[in-house]
């Protein structure tokens, strides 16, 4: 074939390909249509495989706020990232785990999801109202940076982790 036979196949191609991908976020901007009424969330997740062995881990969540009036917020969680310098994607050894934050009646509840982690994997840094939540085990590695409502102080917070999942209270 030519390269001028190849070229109509090609856009034909192309444009099937975008087709499908604006389909993709017609569904999407639909489910969240759908999300925000009914005040849910959505997640999605995947992985793959790179040649050099690394396994790239991606998601995001969109929590609605519903009738309760809260924001929309998506939160990208794995261990794929932009590289600053040349704009590619790469996969990072470090994943970001999904985290929730739930403003109880007398302390703030952080619960993470990082499978393959026990307690004693887990370190927490606090400075501020910053808290860094740092964990490694074997291969698992997992950092998460988070913005808390208020100063909680690093001895007023209690860990428990059950099958990788985290929970910290937080106390004034």
């Amino acid at each position: 074939m030519t390269k001028k036979e190849e070229s109509p196949k090609r856009e034909a191609e192309w444009g099937a390909g975008v087709g499908s991908m604006f389909k993709g976020l017609a569904d999407l901007v639909e489910k969240l249509g759908d999300l925000a009424e009914k005040g849910e969330q959505l997640k999605r997740s995947g992985q793959f495989e790179t040649k050099e062995g690394l396994r790239g881990i991606y998601g995001f969540n969109v929590r609605m706020g519903g009738l309760k009036g809260e924001e929309v917020r998506v939160e990208p969680f794995g261990n794929l990232r932009r590289d600053a310098k040349s704009g590619e994607t790469v996969v990072q050894e470090v994943r970001e785990p999904v985290v929730d934050i739930f403003t109880e009646k007398d302390h703030l509840l952080i619960i993470a999801e990082m499978p393959g982690i026990r307690a004693g994997d887990i370190r927490l840094e606090v400075q501020g109202d910053l808290l860094n939540i740092v964990a490694e085990r074997d291969q698992k590695r997992y950092r998460k940076e988070l913005l808390l409502p208020e100063i909680y102080p690093r001895e007023k917070m209690k860990i428990t982790c059950n099958n990788g999942i985290l929970e910290i209270r937080c106390r004034k």
